[in-house]
């Protein structure tokens, strides 16, 4: 698994606990085709054993995107909260996937850090999400788990608000991680979610891959169609798991998100 750290001399990656050459970044691991990554993850392994806080895994200029109403609970979540509920519905139905700006990677924030709900909502949900790692010919090269914090009053007042209720700060969290596998390897891996309040569990669900509507191909391919990823991209595939319509997360709430064997585990701040 490929991870990121503040050393000494600032952000630095490594592979399963060992450093990599400080040179390495994903611009260069996104460089290289598919068939290549695990190869060159091993040339640059330095043999020593990684330290300092986790970072998340992506570098300052990854970007990072996200695709809506995948799955069918998603759909019908969307549907309760618009007051224009036919759009989440033609969208699930069409050719062409909803895909959004969800931030730069400068923004994501890392397993074990803080994320927020925005001051002016008052209806906000985690949504755990397998957020797809791509190289820059849009080759799918590994996941990680993803938290795309929503608020859901704000963009069911209107769909047009959709960036404000996804892009603020704190509601994009990534990590522990990247696994390095091809898409063959992710096409029934578990989703959970488990949100604490007060050292209780509040809200647990699962669901798996195979639920989604569209396939990881397709997103990837909807994304690079008219897009350059020179430093590759992630891209967040949409939430099979939406709490129920009466529940929004407060300040202190615990949110552990699970995609395959990763576990992204991330407190609200107040």
């Amino acid at each position: 698994m490929l991870t990121r750290h503040l050393s000494e001399s600032g952000p630095r990656w490594a592979a399963d606990g060992i450093w990599l050459v400080p040179t390495f970044n994903l611009r260069l691991l996104c460089s290289v085709p598919a068939t290549a990554v695990a190869a060159l993850i091993e040339s640059c392994k330095t043999g020593e054993r990684a330290t300092g806080t986790a970072l998340a895994p992506v570098d300052n200029d990854t970007e990072v995107w996200a695709s809506g109403v995948t799955y069918l609970r998603s759909r019908e979540a969307r549907m309760q909260e618009s007051d224009t509920a036919d759009v989440y519905d033609k969208v699930y139905d069409a050719s062409r996937p909803e895909l959004f700006f969800k931030c730069a990677g400068w923004r994501a924030r890392a397993h074990g850090a803080p994320i927020r709900v925005r001051s002016d909502a008052h209806w906000n949900v985690p949504e755990p999400e397998l957020a797809l790692v791509a190289n820059a010919d849009g080759q799918i090269i590994g996941y990680t788990a993803g938290n795309d914090v929503s608020s859901r009053d704000i963009e069911g007042a209107n769909p047009l608000y959709l960036p404000q209720a996804k892009v603020y700060n704190g509601s994009c969290a990534l990590g522990p991680g990247i696994v390095v596998c091809e898409a063959d390897a992710m096409r029934a891996l578990p989703i959970s979610l488990d949100i604490a309040r007060n050292n209780a569990s509040i809200f647990n669900a699962a669901t798996d891959i195979t639920q989604m509507k569209r396939s990881l191909e397709e997103l990837i391919d909807c994304l690079y169609l008219e897009l350059e990823m020179p430093a590759g991209s992630v891209l967040l595939t949409g939430a099979g798991i939406v709490p129920t319509d009466d529940f929004t997360l407060l300040p202190g709430d615990t949110v552990t998100i699970g995609v395959g064997g990763l576990r992204l585990t991330n407190t609200v701040s107040s």
